[in-house]
């Protein structure tokens, strides 16, 4: 029998496309794209030829060999942050955390500062930062000296002056939270403490970066120098695969740390193909698509208000779960989360498509 961890849609997928799910129910339109997975929607041919191909020569070597499209894709990704660096690829965005909590541990000593509201996975030293009291308290004790604290610049201020700290997580948009960018004057905290003490900064990606938010990573939206970016979702292409890019420091020498999967050989080719079509023009799409979506949305009597950036965006309403089956009745698939509706389409859905979801959501308040 499968363990009951997940509440599934009532819902047999038969095919897959772009922004379209034939079921057993008829076609649905998709807003969150497996969860931010999915950068090009449903079987995207690109990616499809490039795990063929890839998979027809070989699925799975060890990390004996060396694989050329990891030094292709981690180049990718340090060419869209940091310029220069170093990349430890895992399997997922979770495991991608605890690659940075194992590189800060070895790098410098101190406290791992989180802030409420953030998430950062389910292993359990990503849990160890993650802030939701019910996703964590089955688990506890976690990892000793993980701190919460909140959204403010002054209360962070006042315990970087107190207390020796290693890490300091943030995500520049809180996604499973309901979509919240993080207040600007606790960002410019942050910075100016780092420059004070000196601790790492972790910008977790995972569902904000490659795109979404109309840059490459959405702390770049802001003035904030991070020395550890974790990615995953979409930069596997459908397949799993996350990353630690290491911006300045290097914190990892043979045999520190390792996995039997990471990085999949089919996995990194699925990445490359979708990593590499991450341009400047893509960029400008979806600004253009998350402005058009955004002015559509404000005309909808339900939604109380919007947050977030490019086609990362949040949504307050009374009853999310009533406007999800609504949404569900009239052929169109939400994704609640944090009390919220948090939208995250494929980055590459037409301004018709967007229109045609807004009309099947305009259902009065």
């Amino acid at each position: 029998m499968l363990s009951r961890v997940y509440d599934a849609l009532p819902l047999k997928v038969e095919r897959a496309h772009g922004v379209r799910i034939s079921t057993d129910k008829g076609e649905f339109l998709d807003t969150f794209a497996g969860i931010g997975v999915l950068a090009f929607g449903h079987t995207d041919e690109k990616t499809i030829e490039a795990i063929k191909e890839k998979i027809g020569r070989f699925s799975h070597t060890s990390n004996y060999f060396l694989d050329e499209d990891a030094i292709s894709l981690s180049q990718m990704l340090l060419n869209m942050s940091c310029g220069e660096g170093e990349v430890f690829f895992t399997n997922s965005g979770t495991e991608a955390t605890e690659a940075a909590i194992k590189a800060i541990r070895k790098l410098r000593r101190g406290k791992l500062v989180s802030f409420e509201g953030n998430f950062h996975g389910r292993t359990m030293g990503a849990l160890s930062l993650t802030h939701s009291p019910k996703l964590r308290t089955p688990f506890e004790p976690l990892l000793p000296d993980s701190i919460f604290l909140p959204l403010s610049g002054r209360v962070f201020e006042e315990f970087a002056r107190n207390n020796e700290i290693a890490g300091v997580f943030v995500e520049p948009v809180q996604g499973n939270s309901g979509v919240y960018p993080l207040p600007e004057e606790l960002i410019e905290a942050i910075s100016s403490m780092k420059e004070k003490y000196g601790f790492l900064i972790v910008a977790d990606e995972i569902q904000s970066g490659l795109c979404r938010t109309g840059d490459f990573f959405a702390y770049q939206h802001h003035d904030l120098r991070v020395d550890i970016i974790t990615v995953g979702k979409a930069v596997g292409g459908g397949l799993p695969l996350g990353a630690a890019i290491f911006c300045g420091v290097r914190p990892f020498a043979i045999g520190d740390h390792g996995s039997t999967f990471a990085p999949n050989p089919v996995s990194l080719a699925a990445g490359k193909s979708v990593v590499e079509r991450m341009d400047t023009t893509l960029l400008e799409g979806v600004k253009i698509k998350g402005e058009h979506l955004r002015l559509g949305i404000e005309k909808l009597a339900w939604v109380k208000e919007i947050r977030g950036r490019g086609l990362m965006l949040g949504l307050s309403t009374h009853d999310p779960v009533r406007i999800k089956e609504k949404a569900f009745d009239r052929g169109v698939l939400l994704n609640v989360t944090g009390g919220s509706i948090r939208l995250l389409p494929a980055l590459n859905i037409s301004i018709d498509e967007i229109d045609e979801i807004l009309e099947r959501l305009d259902f009065g308040g």
